[in-house]
C-alpha cells in the first residue's frame, strides 16, 4: 500500500515551500517564551515579561487576518516580504530597547509592531489547496501541515530558551527573528507552487469572519484552543505541586505526540463521512476524552488523561481546516485559513490566564473544571452550528 504521505511530495516544489514554510512557522512558537525569558532575566520582573509577550500574541491575533487579505488580494510574493521586514524590525528594536534599559512602555510599542508577522500555516496550506483542490491529498496534506504545527511547538519553546539562558538573554528571540527572515525568503522564491490572485466575484464583502459559518468554526477553535492553554498552566501547577517540576515537560510532551500520532492516522484514512459530520464526532470525543482529567491523582494518570485528551485535537483542526477550504471561495482561503489559527491562538492565551486565575483561586484540580467546560462548548457550537455548516458546504 502506497504512502500517502510520500505521494504528497510527488509534486514538483512540494518539498521545497513545506521545507521553507516550517523554518518560517517556527518563529510562532519561539517568540512569545523567548520574550518572557528574556525579559525575565534582563528586568527582573514576570509581570512585565508576560504583559509585554501578550502583546505580541495579541497583536499578532488581530494583524494576521489583515495580512492574509492583502495577500489574498495582491499574492503572496508582493506582501510576505514586506510584512516581514516590518515584524523582523520590531523584533530587533525591542531586544534593543530591552538590552539598552529603555522605558517600559517602548517594549510594548515593538512587541506590538513584532506582533505584524505573516500567518505562515496559512500560507502553506494555501498552496497545498491549490495543487491539490478537489482531490483527496489535500485531507491528507491538511494533516501533515498539523502534525509540523504540533512539532515546532513541542521543539521551539525548548530551543528559544535554551539559547537565551545558555547564550545571551536575547538569543532566543533573536533566533526567531532570523529563522523568520530565512524561512519567508525560501518560501517567496518559490514562485511555481504560488497560489493566484483570484478575482473577487463580489459575493462576500468585507472580511470573511462576517459569515456565520466561519464564526461558529472560529468559535469552536477558540474553545479548542482554550482545552490546550488550561493543560499547558496546569499540568505546570500539578507537576509543582507534587515536588517533580521537571514533570511538567514530559506531560506536555505527551499532549502533544498524542495529537501528532492522531493526525498521521487520521490522515491517512479516507473516511465517508460529510466534514460537517466527522467535525460533529471530532467535537463529541473532544468533550468526552477531556472529562477523565477529573481523575488525575498524580503525574501519570495526568500523563495517561492528557494524551488521550490530545488524540482528537489535531483530527479536529484538520476537519475544520477542510470546511474553510469547502466554505470560502478562492479568493478568500489564505484569510479564512488564517481565522482558524488566529482563533486557536486566542483561545490557548484564554485559556492560559482563566486557568492560572482559578488555579490560585480555587486549587489545581479546580482548573480542569475549565477544560471540560471548555469542551463541552466546542460540542454545543459543532450541534449547533451542524445544519449551517452542511448547508454551507453543499452550496459551495
Amino acid at each position: 500500500m502506497a504512502n500517502p504521505y510520500l505521494e504528497l511530495f510527488s509534486v514538483p516544489g512540494t518539498k521545497a515551500f513545506s521545507l521553507a514554510g516550517l523554518i518560517a512557522r517556527m518563529p510562532l512558537s519561539m517568540l512569545g517564551i523567548g520574550i518572557i525569558t528574556m525579559l525575565a532575566q534582563l528586568r527582573g520582573s514576570y509581570w512585565l515579561a508576560g504583559a509585554v509577550a501578550a502583546t505580541f500574541a495579541f497583536s499578532m491575533a488581530l494583524l494576521a487576518p489583515q495580512i492574509s487579505r492583502a495577500v489574498d488580494r495582491l499574492g503572496q510574493r508582493r506582501v510576505l516580504p514586506c510584512v516581514t521586514a516590518v515584524s523582523v524590525a520590531g523584533v530587533l528594536s525591542l531586544l534593543l530597547c530591552t538590552h539598552y534599559q529603555a522605558p517600559d512602555w517602548t517594549l510594548f510599542v515593538f512587541a506590538a509592531v513584532s506582533g505584524g508577522m505573516p500567518s505562515m500555516p496559512a500560507m502553506v496550506r494555501a498552496r497545498w489547496t491549490e495543487i491539490l483542490r478537489g482531490t483527496p491529498r489535500l485531507h491528507t496534506a491538511f494533516s501533515f501541515e498539523s502534525v509540523l504545527d504540533e512539532v515546532c511547538f513541542i521543539i521551539g519553546p525548548p530551543i528559544s530558551v535554551g539559547l537565551s539562558v545558555a547564550i545571551f538573554p536575547e538569543a532566543g528571540p533573536l533566533a526567531a527573528a532570523i529563522l523568520l527572515t530565512m524561512g519567508v525568503t525560501a518560501f517567496v522564491w518559490q514562485t511555481g507552487s504560488e497560489p493566484p490572485v483570484y478575482p473577487d466575484d463580489g459575493a462576500a464583502r468585507g472580511s470573511v469572519i462576517k459569515q456565520v459559518p466561519m464564526q461558529i468554526l472560529v468559535l469552536a477553535l477558540v474553545a479548542l484552543g482554550t482545552i490546550v492553554g488550561t493543560v499547558d498552566v496546569i499540568s505546570v501547577a500539578f507537576a509543582e505541586q507534587l515536588g517533580q517540576p521537571a514533570a511538567a515537560s514530559l506531560v506536555l510532551s505527551v499532549y502533544a505526540i498524542g495529537s501528532c500520532l492522531a493526525g498521521l492516522v487520521f490522515g491517512a484514512m479516507k473516511i465517508p463521512v460529510s466534514l460537517p459530520r466527522l467535525f460533529l464526532y471530532a467535537a463529541l470525543a473532544t468533550a468526552m476524552t477531556a472529562l477523565p482529567l477529573l481523575l488525575v491523582e498524580d503525574i501519570f494518570t495526568l500523563a495517561a488523561t492528557v494524551f488521550v485528551a490530545g488524540l482528537f485535537f489535531a483530527p479536529t483542526m484538520i476537519i475544520a481546516m477542510g470546511l474553510v477550504e469547502n466554505i470560502v471561495p478562492p479568493s478568500r482561503l489564505t484569510e479564512g485559513l488564517t481565522w482558524m489559527i488566529t482563533g486557536l491562538g486566542i483561545g490557548v492565551a484564554l485559556g492560559a490566564a482563566l486557568a492560572g486565575w482559578v488555579v490560585d483561586e480555587a486549587g489545581v484540580k479546580a482548573g480542569f473544571i475549565i477544560t471540560i467546560s471548555a469542551g463541552l462548548v466546542v460540542l454545543l457550537v459543532a450541534v449547533g452550528g451542524y445544519r449551517l455548516l452542511q448547508k454551507s458546504v453543499h452550496a459551495a
